[in-house]
C-alpha cells in the first residue's frame, strides 16, 4: 500500500524558514518523480516546485525559484522543501506528490502558515 506522509509544516513569523519532508513507501521512490503543491483557503492547488527521479532536473513557480529549494535522499525515500524568506502569502496546506507515467499519488498534507 501506498503512503506519502508530510511533515515539518507550523507557524512560523514572515521572513522565516521551513523545511518540508515527505516520506514515502509502498512504492519504488526513486522510480518516481516527486513534487510539492500548494492550496490556501479557496485556491486552487498549485504547483509549487518538482523534482526527478534522480533529483538531476528540478522546476520552480517563477516567483519560488530564488527562496524555494526541492531536493530528495533516495535512500530515505523522501523528498524535502526547503522554504526560505516565508511570506503571508505562502500560507496554505502544501501537498507531495509522486508521478510515474499513469500513477500518481498523493500525501494528506501538512499546513504552513506565516504570520506574525
Amino acid at each position: 500500500q501506498v503512503h506519502l506522509v508530510e511533515s515539518g509544516g507550523g507557524l512560523v513569523q514572515p521572513g522565516g524558514s521551513l523545511k518540508l519532508s515527505c516520506v514515502g513507501s509502498g512504492f519504488t521512490f526513486r522510480n518516481y518523480a516527486m513534487s510539492w503543491y500548494r492550496q490556501a483557503p479557496g485556491k486552487e492547488r498549485e504547483l509549487v516546485a518538482s523534482i526527478s527521479g534522480f533529483g538531476g532536473t528540478t522546476n520552480y513557480r517563477d516567483s519560488d525559484e530564488d527562496r524555494f529549494i526541492i531536493s530528495r535522499d533516495n535512500d530515505k525515500n523522501t523528498v524535502y522543501l526547503q522554504m526560505n524568506s516565508l511570506k503571508p502569502e505562502d500560507t496554505a496546506v502544501y501537498y507531495c506528490k509522486a508521478v510515474r507515467s499513469t500513477s500518481a499519488y498523493w500525501g494528506q498534507g501538512t499546513q504552513v502558515t506565516v504570520s506574525s
